[in-house]
């Protein structure tokens, strides 16, 4: 018999058996295995959280108890036993499925976050908020070890401890987070998983006052009130119940019934309770298991009897590629050069830096607020940091870019990978607001490459200025094909190109490697006899405000192009430039809607957003509207 097919929501797996709960986790394993084959997605976490997914879901009753999953990655299991199962073959696809979890795909969905570190905080609110109402439901967060080092988890905990109130935090400790984590909290667990004589003497002292005729019991409760002082004995520090915490564990992550008792005892405390649970990220799939660190999100599509990705053809190197060489031989020449990443050097290309320098190459975990002003302590020592983060997470760090970087002038250099649309990981992890929050700061420069071989002139250009930060978008996948440099060159500072020079009808403004959309525009365009000129503008701040300025005098009419919301970005940034100058000019700008973009495929998106050759020539042509058909008349001799 099938158990998965006949789960239509948590109540379907009261009265399981233990048997029938072992089939069911291995069915569960073994569609996350399937679909994920297929669709890509954060494999390992999933497959390491099942029994525990089911635990939580036999001991506590979903919605009404609030179950709060930091970031989706370790939640597709609870998507399959939440009545998703029928959909589940669509997760990450274009309408389907999320890849984290969404409040209006699911009431059982009552947080979602593409961003480490939010349940602890979110899960304190959730309780207060109980019990200003005077509920009693169970409010529980689950976060892994990884996302524990971030500073807002610190923070959380910290509260939740003084606030007493009635919290049970899970910790999922695999000893990951996407790579293996680093750092002292990480390694305090590690040693509570390993340490055994603490539970052996607690065990102990339990089984002989048990023993104990007529007042055994009763010296098992006082017991539990020195536990403290037991604790302290074996094991020093125990830094959960210092802050105000019960502490239960560790337990072994994959026994279900281990795991129901030890919820069970949660919720008997009235104050706030963390259960650390300890797993295997990857469990149940050799292939994960044997490699967990790239088992976060496993490359597709692949076979799932054997894990192996199925060929493909050789392609262009991707921009992270061609950073991470970049940078790797900007460091050889120059000893000041270190780069940083949060918790992720494979993402960023980071890992084959510290490979050549291992000295000089810092994972700081997931603390992106943490790795931007260590950045500006290495600077102020006249380091040159290199601060690589995907786009979408830089966002956390605002104020230490503005206050602690860009308020002293330190050249630190923001390496924003993944910036544009990012595709299935959809809108939390989409990196189209960058422009937006950093262009406004005072002395920051904004530097956009057109393709892979401009990025290798952009990051010379970023680790060569002294006098303030400097920050390089560039988009996720392969490159556009273009050679690369042999020996790369800086840019000169603040100028655009020319890049398509056909005529004085339009000015076509484009930033970012929607220059070669820009530029397949125009030649459209001049089938149809509209002359236009193309500018790769590569710098966002400063902008090229000569060439920009004269050709769009010399034009009276220009569209922008970005990868980007349409709202303060490039665009914003020229039309603020035209009117300082009292340029009066007709203007569209072109970049990305006022709203949350879903996952889906890139160049579907940018399609549908008009960011590509044909959106361009439409955006163009409805610009030039009035004008057209003199134009046509007059290349065809024809007078009006």
């Amino acid at each position: 018999m099938e158990w998965l097919p006949r789960v239509s929501g948590p109540e379907d797996l009261v009265g399981l058996d233990a048997e029938a709960l072992q089939q069911l986790a291995a069915e569960v394993r073994q569609t996350i295995v399937e679909t994920v084959a297929g669709n890509g997605g954060h494999l390992g976490a999933s497959l390491g959280t099942v029994e525990l997914t089911l635990a939580l879901h036999t001991v506590f009753d979903s919605p009404t108890d609030r179950i709060i999953w930091d970031t989706g990655h370790q939640a597709y299991g609870h998507k399959l036993l939440t009545g998703r199962f029928p959909q589940f073959a669509t997760l990450r696809q274009p309408g389907g499925l999320s890849g984290f979890l969404k409040r209006r795909e699911s009431p059982h969905d009552v947080w979602e976050a593409g961003h480490a570190g939010t349940s602890l905080s979110a899960a304190l609110g959730m309780a207060k908020a109980r019990d200003l109402k005077g509920d009693r439901h169970a409010v529980v967060a689950v976060i892994g070890d990884g996302a524990l080092t971030a500073g807002m988890a610190l923070e959380a905990l910290n509260n939740i401890g003084h606030s007493q109130s009635r919290v049970i935090v899970v910790l999922n400790d695999n000893g990951m987070s996407i790579s293996r984590n680093v750092g002292a909290l990480p390694s305090y667990l590690a040693r509570l998983r390993t340490e055994p004589a603490y539970l052996r003497l607690r065990e102990d002292v339990q089984w002989l006052l048990q023993r104990v005729p007529l007042i055994g019991p009763a010296m098992v409760r006082t017991a539990q009130r020195v536990k403290e002082s037991l604790k302290h004995l074996v094991l020093p520090g125990m830094l959960f119940e210092e802050l105000g915490l019960t502490y239960l564990g560790p337990i072994d992550g994959h026994n279900v019934a281990a795991l129901q008792d030890v919820l069970r005892q949660a919720t008997q405390v009235e104050g706030p309770v963390l259960c650390h649970v300890v797993t295997v990220k990857g469990k149940g799939y050799a292939p994960t298991e044997e490699k967990p660190e790239a088992s976060h999100s496993w490359g597709g599509p692949f076979d799932p009897k054997t894990g192996k990705l199925f060929a493909r053809a050789a392609g262009r190197p991707t921009f992270t590629r061609v950073f991470s060489d970049t940078l790797i031989a900007a460091a050889t020449r120059d000893p000041r050069v270190v780069a940083i990443t949060a918790a992720m050097p494979e993402g960023t290309g980071l890992d084959r830096f510290a490979e050549r320098f291992p000295d000089r190459c810092f994972d700081v975990g997931i603390a992106e607020q943490h790795a931007v002003t260590f950045a500006a302590g290495l600077a102020a020592e006249g380091l040159r940091p290199v601060c690589a983060v995907y786009s979408t997470f830089l966002q956390r760090a605002y104020d230490q870019v503005v206050h602690d970087v860009a308020h002293q002038s330190l050249p630190v250099v923001f390496a924003l990978d993944r910036a544009g649309v990012v595709g299935a990981d959809g809108a939390t992890h989409q990196g189209v607001f960058d422009i937006a929050y950093l262009r406004h700061i005072p002395g920051m420069a904004l530097i956009a490459p057109k393709d892979e071989a401009e990025l290798q002139s952009a990051l010379l250009t970023a680790l060569a200025r002294d006098d303030g930060p400097t920050a390089l978008r560039y988009p996720r996948g392969e490159g556009l094909g273009v050679p690369l440099q042999e020996e790369p060159v800086p840019l000169p500072w603040g100028r655009g190109e020319i890049l398509v020079e056909q005529g004085r009808d339009c000015l076509v403004l484009a930033l970012g490697t929607l220059c070669a959309e820009a530029v397949r525009a125009a030649h459209v365009l001049a089938e149809d006899g509209v002359g236009v000129t193309v500018v790769n503008a590569r710098f966002c701040k400063p902008l090229d405000a000569d060439l920009i300025l004269s050709l769009a005098r010399a034009c009276g009419a220009v569209v922008t192009v970005e990868e980007h919301t349409a709202t303060g970005g490039f665009g914003s940034a020229v039309l603020e430039l035209l009117a300082a100058h009292d340029v009066a000019v007709r203007a569209s700008v072109l970049g990305l809607a006022d709203l949350f973009l879903d996952h889906g495929r890139p160049a579907d998106q940018l399609r549908s957003s008009g960011l590509c050759a044909g959106g361009i020539a439409s955006a163009v042509r409805g610009l030039l509207e009035g004008q057209l058909g003199a134009l046509r008349a007059g290349a065809r001799g024809v007078g009006v």
